[in-house]
């Protein structure tokens, strides 16, 4: 067994590392700069903290956020190592205590905020300390081309010029296009780095679009079916945040909230309450979950549609962090393109860059819309979709998705494809996509009587069909190439090469449509029949193990009271069902069961021996 092996096993209770994650601490050992990007849950973290626990010195991990920190340090201290965070949320008094105690070296794992590293009295510690790593966590943050860009994380690179000795680099992130990748090895000045991407694939979670005509209906639905579940809602803005959260709460669901407008107070006990378990809810804006650890999220809801692929899978990625299963349901409505665009025009995140900069941001920020609102209306496999979006191609049916599980003929589509490309031609590529679909279907409003399009020779002309399927349609035109839409701060649709085919007769356009609607819940509710655990697929629950897992999952809310910190960093649900599954009856036997470390065994395993006796 080597000594990462050791390690594993000792403090985080785990047999064997997970796919990529021996090769980067390996990496890592030899003194090589190292970028890994993997997917959220993979366990990044072990990936820089057992090499952290294993070389002389101390490792510094940078981070963006105060909540990822603190949950990161809680887990590193339940598990028997010494870790501490620098940061904001200290008093003057306390950070300068855990400065001294790192000045002592009592710390191998110290977390800080990027802002806090070219300070005068942090630069004073670090100029004298054995720093053996320096990991940058959440890395595409140093990217402006990253979606959640921090000019902070430049700072990076300028603090590891000032010491006096370079440590090893090491970088990780669960989302990166190549034009990120580059720049987190170009600015943080890594040399000659090991780059592992272990694939973007989340296996475990189900992915579903809905177009519902209530939303807020249709998302009540969804949580009665999933009831006693910990999720997450997402919403564009604080107006539906509040509203959403105000409804159910009326309605007697366990909910809170939480957005940038609340006083700070607010923000951090809403986020303990859902994250401790006292809520079971979270209605939330994209300011909540970057670093929250919760390893329990059983779905994550949007209410409206994101901004961009990279920020919803990082979103919908926050379910089923503990290899469970999880869903993942996106609710469109057009108003949310609308919403977004507007987001982009006002952007104040750019407001530092020059004008050339940021019309070239604000471009690519349009073309990363229109390709998220292309994943709202394929037919194709939502997961294969994601993937190729990274630049992973593989199999184009996943079997968990609502696509690949829905009832879906080919039709051909020729005559509606060259109603909409004639008309756009015969109005000569002056108007959005609304006035186009609105001009075939023949609507009677005040725009269509200004610009006199009701003489356009395609006026009515698809009358009959129903309007989503006409939004469908073109923007499957779109998606394959037959129509673009201008980039000048106005969405134009304009005829491309492809489209004189279809015009002239010589091509048809043949495209998958959907026999019925079905829900996606339910659909999910009877392919997951079983509660298997991870690692155990086909086991199913008997009802002794299922009253057993709830007798353990009671024990463990009682002592993370005992110990204020939350369930999950006490067991993850994953453990507990192992336990049930191998029901150990020694110490010997409790430490087989995944998660169980020696450290976590001499704090609670007795409790746990006890409990799973009793049954």
């Amino acid at each position: 067994m080597s000594q990462a092996d050791r390690v594993l096993k000792q403090y985080f209770g785990y047999d064997s590392f997970r796919e990529g994650q021996e090769e980067l601490i390996e990496s890592i050992l030899r003194g090589q700069d190292t970028l890994g990007i993997m997917p959220t849950g993979a366990g990044k973290s072990i990936c820089f903290q057992v090499p952290a626990l294993i070389m002389e010195g101390i490792t510094l991990v940078v981070s963006p956020l105060i909540s990822l920190m603190k949950d990161q340090v809680e887990g590193l201290n339940q598990a028997g190592v010494h870790a501490a965070y620098l940061n904001s949320s200290l008093t003057p008094g306390q950070y300068r205590k855990a400065l001294g105690l790192a000045k002592q070296s009592r710390y191998k794992i110290i977390y800080v905020a990027p802002e806090r590293l070219v300070t005068d009295s942090f630069l004073d510690f670090a100029l004298d300390a054995d720093i053996a790593m320096l990991t940058v966590d959440e890395a595409h943050c140093v990217s402006q081309w990253g979606q959640d860009f921090r000019p902070s994380y430049l700072k990076i690179a300028e603090f590891t010029g000032k010491l006096p000795k370079r440590p090893v680099i090491s970088a990780f992130t669960a989302t990166a296009t190549k034009e990120v990748r580059d720049d987190m090895i170009d600015l943080l000045l890594l040399q000659n780095p090991t780059v592992t991407a272990t694939g973007f694939d989340r296996p475990n979670l189900y992915f579903a679009v809905q177009s519902p005509k209530d939303k807020y209906a249709s998302m009540k639905n969804f949580l009665q079916m999933h009831p006693a579940q910990s999720g997450i809602v997402y919403c564009l803005t604080r107006k539906y945040v509040e509203e959403i959260y105000e409804r159910l709460k009326e309605e007697g669901f366990s909910v809170t909230k939480y957005h940038a407008g609340l006083a700070d107070e607010e923000r951090k006990a809403n986020q303990e309450d859902f994250i401790y378990g006292r809520a079971e809810i979270m209605v939330a804006t994209n300011a909540f979950g970057m670093g929250i650890d919760k390893s329990d999220v059983r779905f994550v809801l949007h209410y409206n549609m994101p901004k961009n692929m990279e920020s919803y899978y990082q979103e919908a990625g926050r379910a089923g962090r503990d290899g469970e299963a999880a869903e993942c349901v996106l609710m469109y409505a057009g108003q949310d393109v609308v919403t977004n665009q507007f987001f982009i025009d006002h952007n104040r995140e750019n407001q530092d860059l020059d004008e050339a900069t940021k019309l070239l941001a604000a471009g690519r920020d349009r073309e990363r819309l229109r390709k998220m609102t292309f994943y709202c209306f394929t037919n194709d496999c939502l997961r294969d979709y994601i993937l190729r979006y990274f630049g992973e191609y593989g199999n184009s049916y996943c079997g968990n998705c609502v696509n690949c599980l829905s009832n879906f003929e080919t039709i051909d589509v020729t005559e509606m494809a060259e109603a909409v490309l004639g008309c756009i031609q015969s109005s000569r590529q002056r108007f959005g996509t609304s006035m186009i679909l609105d001009t075939v279907h023949g609507a009677d409003t005040a725009k269509i009587r200004k610009y006199r399009m009701e003489d356009n020779p395609y006026y009515g002309k698809l009358a009959k069909i129903p309007a989503y399927k006409l939004r469908k349609v073109i923007n499957y035109l779109q998606m394959y190439g037959y129509l673009d839409v201008t980039d000048d701060g106005y969405a134009i649709v304009k005829l491309t090469e492809k489209s004189e085919a279809v015009l002239s007769g010589e091509e048809r356009i043949v495209m998958k449509m959907a026999k019925e609607e079905e829900h996606p819940a339910k659909v999910k509710k009877e392919k997951r029949s079983k509660k298997g655990a991870a690692g155990f697929p086909d086991y199913e629950f008997t009802e002794k193990e299922e009253t057993m897992f709830e007798r353990l999952r009671a024990l463990r809310t009682q002592i993370a009271r005992e110990e204020k910190v939350p369930p999950y960093i006490v067991f993850s649900d994953k453990t507990l069902m192992h336990m049930c599954i191998l029901k150990p009856e020694t110490r010997n036997e409790m430490l087989t069961v995944s998660g169980v470390g020696e450290f976590k065994y001499e704090k609670y395993g007795d409790r746990f021996l006890a409990c799973i006796q009793e049954q």
